[in-house]
């Protein structure tokens, strides 16, 4: 156990979030690949606090069971009624009293809807507590403009003498750049006391978890301070702008810990990345890609341009560019694209290649071979080094189930065939173009399955008499001579 393991840490979650307009409680918004409230209940963790501790209250249900999928190890509080901060607190400290839990040790309070604050971060505000021995300690920042923020006001030994709200400040105290950030760190004993204390003399008749701290510095307790490095990472979220703009600074954060660790990304401006994305040096990110969920890059790998990658891996020296992928995994030096869409169960062996308009699903292909354009192929197997013609078609599914479609290894199959699965294709067979392949062809077979053609001569002049197609055949018996098409 570290020295600074907080006893708790208690997120704040239970508002409804009306300035987003939304079904969707606020803090299930998604942001990079987590929820807002994912972000956060991820950040805390990483201070490895005894209990962690969601107070949830608009919406309970849906972010109670999003928290059950991040997080089974989080406790939920309802808080049934909205009363304000303070009594959101009390809530969720009478939630662990009734398991049996009485924190008396480092109590950190954070919002569920800052997600850009860091794990970092709340370790230094909890260590700087309980360094400084105080029985509350804010994170604040100091922020370009503080129009409208609390202002703190310090002491001269850099205790908190106050936080001031703008519109109650004198012109002095509105100077002042350092803000409340909302986010404290609490001796877990006088914070209970205190929080009994509490009162709703206020024009919203709320318990307001601000008011502890002038409870505690009547009491005669020290009230710090530790000020953010960066102001950003305190930003909460109250609409689609904020949520936006939050989107925009977590993924520029992103993208540069991708670059240091040796990325190569061309373009940041229109590169999204998601915080589960995960990558090898030397890979190469072209402009418009989008890198989402669980997606590994591998070493020099090259993704990109205009691609939507999801819970994909890329596999090393891989090339994907202009394609759509979702759960598929793409082996070492093989090409995707352009204009390619893989769906989930996709697996492509090294050095094979799913080309331009290719659409693949459940489908797994061997090394070396190619799906060079223009084909579908679903629930499929295919061998090594084996060549599926331009437009050729998987037909696995009959109306009411899906089937299985073979090709074996080193085959070769023509343009424009059909597959009617269940169907196989043994090694070193090879198809004939523009045949449609319902029975299983034996290894080393060529299997023509196409009806003879037939020419009827002069049905043109016949069945369209003056068209342009007609002069043109004319023009062309004439010059042949006037030998009349054979009927073959």
């Amino acid at each position: 156990m570290s020295a600074n393991r907080p006893a708790a840490v208690v997120v704040l979650a239970a508002g409804e979030g009306t300035r987003m307009k939304s079904a969707r409680p606020k803090v299930l918004h998604d942001l990079c690949g987590r929820s807002l409230v994912g972000h956060v209940v991820a950040a805390s963790r990483e201070l490895d606090p005894q209990e962690l501790v969601v107070v949830v209250g608009h919406g309970r249900e849906q972010v109670t069971e999003h928290l059950s999928a991040v997080d089974p190890k989080a406790r939920t509080a309802v808080q049934a009624e909205q009363r304000g901060t303070g009594h959101a607190v009390r809530t969720a400290l009478r939630a662990l009293a009734d398991d049996g839990v009485e924190p008396s040790g480092t109590v950190v309070v954070t919002c569920g809807d800052t997600p850009l604050l860091t794990g970092g971060t709340l370790g230094r505000l909890a260590a700087l507590h309980e360094t400084e021995g105080n029985a509350v300690t804010v994170l604040s920042a100091e922020v370009p403009d503080a129009t409208g923020y609390g202002r703190i006001v310090r002491a001269g030994d850099g205790s908190v003498t106050a936080i001031v709200e703008h519109k109650d400040a004198t012109g002095e105290q509105r100077a002042i750049r350092e803000i409340n950030s909302g986010v404290f760190a609490f001796d877990g004993r006088l914070l209970a006391d205190a929080l009994g204390r509490l009162d709703t003399d206020n024009s919203q008749g709320e318990e307001y978890l601000t008011d502890v701290l002038g409870i505690l510095r009547a009491d005669g307790h020290r009230v710090g301070a530790c000020a953010a490095a960066d102001h950003r990472e305190i930003v909460g979220i109250n609409n689609r702008i904020q949520l936006a703009e939050a989107r925009r600074l977590l993924n520029e954060r992103l993208l540069e810990r991708a670059m240091l660790a040796g990325v190569t990304v061309v373009d940041p401006a229109t590169t999204w990345l998601d915080v589960t994305v995960t990558y090898e040096r030397d890979a190469v990110v072209h402009p418009g890609t989008q890198l989402l969920g669980g997606t590994h890059l591998g070493e020099g790998c090259e993704v990109g341009p205009n691609c939507r990658l999801s819970d994909t891996r890329v596999g090393a020296g891989a090339v994907v560019s202009n394609a759509v992928t979702d759960s598929a995994e793409i082996g070492p030096g093989a090409s995707v694209g352009p204009y390619a869409y893989l769906r989930p169960g996709t697996r492509l062996g090294a050095k094979s290649k799913a080309g331009t308009y290719v659409e693949m699903k459940n489908a797994e292909v061997g090394e070396g071979t190619k799906v060079p354009h223009l084909s579908y192929v679903g629930d499929a197997t295919i061998g090594e080094y084996s060549n599926i013609g331009a437009a050729s078609v998987f037909v696995n599914y009959d109306g009411v189930n899906k089937h299985h479609t073979t090709i074996g290894s080193h085959c070769r199959t023509g343009s424009d065939n059909m597959f009617v699965a269940p169907v196989t294709v043994g090694d070193g067979a090879y198809t004939a173009a523009g045949s449609v392949i319902t029975k299983d062809v034996p290894p080393g077979s060529l299997a023509v399955a196409r009806g003879q053609q037939r020419n009827i001569p002069g049905w043109v002049a016949r069945k369209r008499p003056g068209s342009a197609a007609a002069r043109a055949a004319q023009a062309a018996s004439e010059r042949d001579g006037g030998a009349p098409a054979a009927e073959g």
